[in-house]
Parts: C-alpha cells; sequence; structure tokens
C-alpha cells in the first residue's frame, strides 16, 4: 500500500539534487483508465485526506509545483477491511467510504468458493511457467486433493504464491512433499477442510 501515500504526481528535480525529468504519479499515469487501489483500508489518515481531494475535484498538483492537473480516472479500490466499520469506528474518513462506494462488490474468501480453486490452480501454474520459463507443473492425486481442501487463509494471494513455490520446486510433478513445512504439518489440522 505504499504507493497510496504518493497520489500527487512526483517532479523529479524538486525532490533530490542532479534531477532533471518528470514523473508522472500513479493518477496522472492513469489518467483515462482505471487505476487499482489495493487495501485501500491500511490507508492511513492523511492518505484518506489526499485520495478524497483527487476524486472529488478530479486533479492532482505536482509535488513542489502550482500547478493543477486535471484527471479523468475510474478508481477501482479494494480492501479486506470492513470499511463501514472503522468509518463508523473514526479509523476510515465516511465520505471517502461513500466516495469509493458508488459500486460495491463483495467478494467471499477463496474457501467459500472452492470450485473456483481448480481455474484459479490452472492459471497461476500457466503464469508460473511463463515467468520461470518452464513447462507447467503436473499435481499428484494427495497434492490435488489438498489443494482442494485446504482452507486458504491468505485467499487467493496464498494459493497464488504456493503455486509458485510448487512450480519452483517441483521438476514435472509437485506433491505434498513441495509445500511449505508449516502447511504439510497442517494436512488433517483446522486449517484444512475435509470435501
Amino acid at each position: 500500500h505504499r504507493d497510496l501515500h504518493s497520489f500527487p504526481t512526483r517532479r523529479s528535480s524538486d525532490l533530490f539534487t542532479g534531477a532533471t525529468s518528470d514523473r508522472k504519479g500513479r493518477f496522472e499515469a492513469a489518467n483515462g483508465g482505471t487505476i487499482f487501489l489495493d487495501e485501500v483500508g491500511e490507508l492511513p489518515m492523511q492518505g484518506q485526506v489526499k485520495l478524497l481531494r483527487v476524486l472529488q475535484a478530479s486533479e492532482i498538483q505536482r509535488v513542489g509545483s502550482d500547478e493543477v492537473t486535471a484527471v479523468d480516472t475510474r478508481v477501482v479500490a479494494a480492501t479486506n477491511r470492513n470499511l463501514a466499520q472503522m468509518s463508523e469506528e473514526g479509523a476510515f474518513r465516511e465520505d471517502l467510504f461513500y466516495r469509493l462506494g458508488v459500486i460495491h462488490a463483495s467478494l467471499p474468501p477463496l474457501r467459500e468458493r472452492r470450485d473456483e480453486i481448480p481455474l484459479l490452480c490452472d492459471y497461476f501454474f500457466t503464469e508460473a511457467s511463463e515467468q520461470l520459463e518452464r513447462p507447467p507443473v503436473k499435481l499428484s492425486e494427495n497434492l490435488h486433493q489438498f489443494l482442494l481442501g485446504y482452507a486458504y487463509p491468505g485467499n487467493v494471494r496464498e494459493l497464488r504464491n504456493l503455486v509458485y513455490r510448487l512450480s519452483c520446486l517441483a521438476d514435472e510433478v509437485a506433491d505434498i512433499v513441495h509445500l511449505p513445512d508449516r502447511k504439510s504439518t497442517r494436512l488433517n489440522s483446522s486449517h484444512c477442510v475435509h470435501l
């Protein structure tokens, strides 16, 4: 979420000695398109104020500049936090909550969408094989059943990282032995859902 703190465009020459070029900030670079703000619920209050200003005025101001630049950017924000509750508790600005909440989509955790696990695995194994420049890894039946039954406390990110790990460690076929130690010891624990 560190990128969320840099809403205004940065003027490199104002940031450090010897810099000569300007660099577009996130909103300016996304002008005419979409910007994705991940983990917006982690944004500190000062960052929330800056984001709200950008969303309300549809303009940004480069650091160290008096010039204002109009931006037309669609914002998609995501969080695993309950922003409504945070807003009631004063931890998230209510006006920003409503500004971001034009269209609200709630996505259940992966453990409640088990039918998507094979599709996500296929996608992530293909992605990993391209990144690693190797053929996609196949799964043993034991590992396949584990992946279907695991509760994924880290959600889709955990699955993606797990698939990448399997793609790095396994030769042609990945098995339980390629899991991190903490996962392989959970085969019969509460973190597994028995199908």
